[in-house]
């Protein structure tokens, strides 16, 4: 078969074919697949072909009745990606500690032969599971859940007092005051953790400058109940940076925006600008006004807002400011202002600071893209 010179794929599974593997399997040089399960293959498996085969990503020997030790060049083919099956035959000895070399997406199925002693720990074999050696009654090691020191008790000369002990000593587990010293320092970690949170939630909150929501009514309150309060838009945006609770100030806060416009990092910080001349409000109306979720994305958050005057508005939260400078800000916003089409939502306003962007835009009560898309 071997004369065919292409040759990439031989499988003969599922037959009755016997007698040894011959060697000169190797001279398929181009083989890829090499899958000889579940016939009546005996001997010992072939030591020289696993070098000639290097473009082999999966071989496949499984359910025969080989014996003898898995060759240690079967380490050497590197190029195997897929399954080295060896199950169900009767292979004995150790497992070769060279099949670690072997890349580490191999899959290995040794199960149901007669190998022993350790499994190794190198390479390739530490992405293995225990199921790749179950029913090898003489295997031990990690993964399988049988230590090796604990075969010693069946060895010759091994008292039966001996074996008494260990079993004493598992069983004993961890001494008290081990207990007590991993106790106190769980109870350490959770202490720093919480002051850590702490010192963050601090920090937060004095970057923000002390803005508060509580110059605002509470949305829903009327007549003798409507009480200085958070309101539902603040709390659900943040604090936006730059608004304060007297009108003045806020007019000085946005003075100060524009004309910073051609500072450094912090440029129109706090800064409402209206795309649309005709379509005007204050940052203090959209804070006071009454809010819920629309929807969210990777693009952030969009929120229903309904104006003073009844007017709906979607605002979209895109969070920080990070590093993109005022100016570029603008300009794309601006860009998109200007677009004029029936299927595109208009842009009215934006707001920008260097810890929150806002875009408000139509509110089209249509329903949501999904929707559109796939009917109901």
């Amino acid at each position: 078969m071997c004369n065919l010179p292409r040759l990439q794929n031989l499988d003969l599974s599922d037959n009755s074919l016997a007698g040894d593997i011959p060697e000169s399997v190797g001279n398929c040089s181009q083989l890829q697949r090499l899958i000889l399960a579940r016939n009546n293959f005996s001997g010992d498996i072939p030591v020289t072909p696993w070098k000639k085969l290097k473009n082999l990503v999966q071989l496949d020997l499984s359910a025969n009745v080989l014996e003898g030790s898995i060759p240690e060049q079967i380490g050497d083919l590197n190029s195997l990606t897929g399954t080295l099956n060896l199950s169900f035959n009767h292979l004995s000895g150790k497992v070769p500690k060279s099949l670690g070399k072997l890349p580490v997406t191999v899959s290995f199925d040794l199960r149901s032969n007669d190998l022993s002693g350790e499994i190794p720990q190198t390479g390739s074999f530490s992405n293995q599971g225990p199921t790749a050696f179950l029913n090898n009654p003489k295997l031990c090691g990690f993964p399988l859940q049988k230590d090796c020191t604990g075969s010693a008790s069946s060895e010759p000369g091994a008292s039966p007092g001996s074996a008494r002990q260990r079993v004493n000593r598992s069983k004993k587990g961890l001494s008290p005051g081990l207990i007590i010293i991993i106790t106190v320092a769980d109870a350490a970690a959770v202490a720093l953790i919480g002051l850590v949170v702490v010192y963050v939630y601090w920090k937060k909150k004095d970057k923000n400058n002390g803005c508060s929501c509580t110059l605002k009514r509470k949305f829903g309150g009327n007549g003798n109940n409507e009480r200085l309060n958070s309101c539902c838009l603040c709390w659900t945006l943040g604090c936006v940076k730059g608004f304060k609770s007297d009108d003045s100030e806020m007019e000085e806060s946005e003075k100060g925006g524009r004309e910073g416009n051609g500072r450094g990092e912090g440029e129109g910080e706090g800064e409402l600008v209206a795309i649309d001349k005709g379509f005007s409000f204050e940052l203090d109306e959209l804070l006071r006004a009454s809010a819920y979720v629309l929807g969210k994305s990777g693009l952030g958050i969009v929120y229903k807002v309904v104006l003073g005057n009844g007017v709906p508005v979607a605002v979209r939260r895109l969070g920080e400011g990070g590093e993109q400078r005022y100016k570029e800000f603008a300009t794309e916003v601006q860009a998109i202002g200007k677009v004029k089409h029936p299927n595109i939502v208009k842009l009215r306003a934006y707001y920008w600071a260097h810890d929150e962007k806002l875009l408000i835009s139509d509110f089209v009560s249509n329903g949501n893209l999904a929707n559109a898309l796939r009917g109901n």
